[in-house]
């Protein structure tokens, strides 16, 4: 869809087409939950038992984590530099 109140990025946008022909379809695969689920615990102990039935070290400072678990190079990782 083109806004005639902002310019294209490509300058002729049809050249850029002409160019592209026969490239391979880029598909990204989404690296977001498809559920998430809070869980709330009464003491420390409940915490300990439940990172222990699932396998994953849970802190005071876990926010969130994958089940099961995924390696770090999975995970896609965006870093604001500003």
């Amino acid at each position: 869809m083109t806004n005639e109140n902002q310019p294209s990025l490509f300058e002729n946008e049809k050249a850029w087409k002409e160019h592209w022909q026969g490239m391979p379809e880029f598909v990204q695969p989404s690296k977001e939950s498809i559920k998430q689920i809070i869980v709330h615990f009464e003491t420390f102990e409940d915490v300990k038992k439940f990172s222990e039935l699932v396998g994953i070290k849970i802190s005071v400072d876990t926010k969130s984590f994958f089940y099961p678990p995924k390696k770090q190079s999975d995970l896609m990782v965006y870093v604001d530099e500003s």
